[in-house]
Formats: structure tokens, sequence, C-alpha cells
């Protein structure tokens, strides 16, 4: 696209709504913003690549740790700051000690396990595909375990948190 064509685009796109956006101030268009995009951090990668051992070499996540931490302080030393930051692609290549895989996309509530391993997917927060309702999934974990449960965005700002789960962030 050249710089006249996206002219053009942001010309048509002044005094439309984003319905896509819940909050009233963000329904209105209020001009440019910019957002940053990553991809594919996939931790674990770098070593089984290294050693040519992509099946099962990726046990550690050292290098991909510092590359997204300095992702990050690259993005907060931005000024302005940007709308959103998103996270697209592979999240982790191997999974050392890690006992749960949350994704979504979805667009319903499903999962499963594989060995040790469980698969939790999550709902959307906005369309629904299923019967689940709009919402969010809470993540706790302790050292001893790491429990979930969806809510509803009704259920989780009119009633918070189960019980159940704040005794457990309690503990030491």
């Amino acid at each position: 696209m050249s710089a006249a064509e996206a002219g053009g685009v942001f010309r048509r796109a002044r005094g439309r709504t984003l319905d896509a956006f819940s909050s009233e101030k963000e329904r209105e268009w209020k001009g440019p913003f910019y957002f940053i995009q990553g991809a594919d951090p996939q931790f674990g990668l770098m070593k089984a690549w290294s050693t040519g051992d992509c099946d099962s070499g990726g046990d550690e996540w050292k290098q991909e740790i510092r590359l997204t931490e300095q992702a990050v302080q690259a993005i907060s030393k931005l000024s302005p700051k940007p709308k959103f930051f998103v996270l697209c692609g592979d999240l982790v290549h191997a999974m050392p000690g890690i006992k749960a895989v949350f994704s979504g996309h979805y667009h319903r509530n499903a999962g499963g396990t594989y060995q040790d391993l469980d698969m939790v997917v999550s709902s959307a927060i906005g369309c629904q595909l299923g019967r689940d309702t709009h919402g969010l999934r809470v993540v706790v974990v302790t050292a001893e375990r790491l429990v979930h449960r969806y809510y509803s965005l009704d259920e989780l700002s009119e009633k918070g948190m189960e019980d159940d789960l704040m005794d457990l962030l309690k503990e030491k």
C-alpha cells in the first residue's frame, strides 16, 4: 500500500466508531495510533536448533527469556506508548517442568491431556462459537499445583474470584 493509499484509508476511518472496543472512550476515532506485534518467542527452540535435535533438544529457555525481556524493555522505553502489544506464533518449543499449556483461538472452552501435560483452551472474550459465555480464565499457580477456572465477564466483574482460589493465593 502506498503512502497516498494509506492516507486515504485513514481519512475514510475518521468519524467511524470501532465496535470491537467496549469502552466508550475507545469507541470514537481519536487519530492515528500504533501497536506492537511480536512473534515466536518459541522458548526452547534456540538450543534445539543449535544442537540439531528439534524433536527433543529444547529443554533450556535462557536465550529466549533474555530476548523476550529485551523486547519488553525496548517496548517500555517507547514514547508515546503503543496502544497494545500482541504476541503471535509459537510461544514454546519444549516444556521443561510445564504441567499445562493455555491457549485460545477456538472460541469455546475445550481441552485434554497428553501424558502429563494438560491442554487448556479458553473461550473468547469476543465472538462465541460454542455455548460458553464471554469470559476469562483465572489461573492460580502455587508451589504445589496449578488451578484454573473460567468465569463469564459478568460473573468475574460482579463476584470476583471464588474463595477457594483466593485461599490458594494466601498460601506461602
